[in-house]
């Protein structure tokens, strides 16, 4: 009887030590390297990403707050370098526009003579037909902005 209970200790001896070797060692090392690469290294990348868009997105909106759209030009008369357009907000002689469109065409002006109807005027109330005497080229289709 003696040699039995001798043998089974040693066979429990055996698997208590074969699962204390496989479980805590290797476990516990790959998992404190994981931790430590995933914490560190995402975190610092994606707080500079979300710094760079915040600061885009802030100048882009300064921009145009600055600037509100006049209307689009109906017709262009090139001879005497005339704009007619249909205005969405007020305008009076000394504000400064400015007028976008196509690959060539991106200027700004002070108004200095205003028409409505042939007759000149220093305002211009919302949804008048105007006319504009402008410095440069522009089209029908071009985009006005007041500054």
């Amino acid at each position: 009887m003696a040699t039995k209970s001798i043998k089974s200790k040693t066979s429990a001896e055996k698997k208590s030590t074969k699962k204390t070797v496989k479980s805590t060692k290797p476990k516990k090392a790959k998992a404190v390297k994981k931790i430590a690469v995933k914490a560190i290294k995402p975190a610092k990348l994606k707080t500079t990403a979300k710094k760079k868009t915040v600061i885009k997105k802030l100048v882009i909106k300064k921009t145009e707050a600055k600037e509100k759209k006049l209307g689009k030009i109906l017709n262009y008369y090139d001879k005497i370098k005339v704009i007619a357009i249909k205005l969405k907000s007020e305008l009076s002689v000394g504000d400064t526009i400015r007028i976008k469109g196509g690959e060539d065409t991106d200027f700004k002006q002070k108004i200095t003579s205003m028409e409505i109807n042939g007759v000149k005027v220093k305002k211009a109330k919302k949804n008048q037909g105007i006319g504009l005497k402008i410095k440069g080229k522009a089209r029908a289709g071009y985009w006005v902005y007041k500054i």
